[in-house]
């Protein structure tokens, strides 16, 4: 018997998925109302999937429009699904997946506290000058650093400043746009 196969208990067979999780960016634009974040973040928790970021601001206020970002890990086929979903929901205008429509610009904002005498504070200011954080804060005892980029340079910052007293962090989540000239 074929290894992607297998016996359903009638004489036909059902193929098994073999289609792996991928991470996801989806964007989509909604009418600004109450409501329609806790409606997405709803239908996301009933199918029993994270959301590993999701953003929320207004971007077109004369016609009363916001974008919602949605960083989420599923199957294609379950991904699928959770677009046809979201299509269907009465405020939602369009949804664009942006991994599968190209690569897309993807930054996300932290904001670092960092807190430390003698050589660990020249050190965390080499480090903060090296990854371009800005310094938005200072005293005697600590910093706080402001960092824009991919989530993957923003955790590398992270996990430098632990060891040299990596007090808090807190993170906007992840802003995305598709490249090229078209828009949503």
């Amino acid at each position: 018997m074929n290894a992607n196969l297998q016996p359903s208990g009638s004489a036909y067979f059902m193929a098994r998925s073999t289609q792996e999780p991928e991470r996801h960016t989806l964007s989509v634009l909604v009418d600004n109302e109450p409501g329609i974040l806790a409606r997405i973040a709803g239908l996301f928790s009933a199918r029993g999937f994270n959301i590993d970021s999701l953003t929320v601001s207004e971007t077109e206020h004369e016609k009363g429009l916001s974008r919602i970002t949605v960083v989420t890990i599923a199957r294609p086929k379950v991904l699928e699904q959770i677009k046809a979903q979201l299509e269907r929901l009465i405020p939602v205008h369009r949804v664009h997946d942006l991994t599968t429509e190209g690569r897309p610009l993807e930054r996300e904002l932290a904001l670092i506290k960092v807190a430390g005498s003698g050589q660990n504070r020249v050190e965390t200011l080499r480090l903060a000058e090296a990854f371009r954080a800005r310094v938005v804060d200072a005293s005697t005892t600590s910093f706080v650093f402001e960092i824009t980029g991919k989530p993957e340079k923003i955790e590398q910052f992270i996990a430098l400043m632990v060891p040299l007293g990596l007090v808090e962090v807190v993170r906007t989540g992840l802003a995305a746009i598709s490249r090229g000239p078209e828009g949503m």
